[in-house]
């Protein structure tokens, strides 16, 4: 057995554990220590959490700004590409037919000058047809001639040449077409050259 003394320095010591009874060092000072450090270590953090915030949000503000000015821009360059595009399309081709309207010219003057002759009757017509031939293949193209017959002089698509007196027309109305106006895709190509009426000079 063991004395008494012994007995009773365990008895006290398992009933100490029991109760839950833990010296300063054991229980109060690591549990203050454990509490101020997570305090410490939690509020760092978070300020600088709210601080990347406020920097990722002016980011991507600026980023945005930047995105639609640059999709603005780029909308602008397409519709600029698309009109410079038709326009190529409309007009790309009209160096080609200033060159093609003299042929125009000569023709319509040689069948001005024909006979009645039967020689001169067939080229008559093959003259008539290269010309239909020429004014269909400049059609395609968007080109047709402006019509004079009766027309009122209009400073956008005629040219005056000369002014005629005369009764039978009405003043300021075409007369006589020196030369056919011509229109690409209703853009005036080239005016046409005519001779205008003017109202006579009533004698005395």
């Amino acid at each position: 057995m063991l004395p008494n003394w012994f007995q009773k320095s365990k008895g006290e010591k398992d009933v100490s554990k029991k109760k839950g009874t833990y010296t300063h060092e054991e229980h109060v000072a690591p549990e203050l220590e454990t509490e101020t450090g997570a305090a410490i270590e939690e509020q760092d953090p978070i300020a600088r959490l709210e601080s990347a915030l406020v920097e990722k949000e002016t980011e991507a503000a600026v980023n945005w700004d930047k995105f639609l000015r640059e999709r603005a821009d780029l909308e602008n360059l397409r519709k600029r590409f698309q009109k410079e595009k038709e326009d190529l399309f409309k007009y790309g081709n009209e160096n080609l037919i200033q060159e093609i309207l003299p042929s125009l010219d000569n023709l319509e003057r040689a069948l001005a000058h024909a006979t009645d002759d039967t020689c001169v009757s067939a080229l008559n017509e093959g003259v008539r047809m290269t010309l239909n031939m020429l004014l269909a293949s400049l059609k395609k193209f968007g080109v047709t001639p402006i019509d004079t017959t009766g027309a009122v002089f209009d400073t956008a698509f005629h040219q005056a040449m000369a002014q005629v007196e005369t009764a039978d027309q009405e003043p300021n109305t075409v007369v006589q077409e020196f030369q056919k106006g011509y229109l690409l895709n209703d853009r005036l190509l080239r005016p046409a050259m005519v001779t205008v009426a003017k109202k006579p000079v009533e004698s005395e």
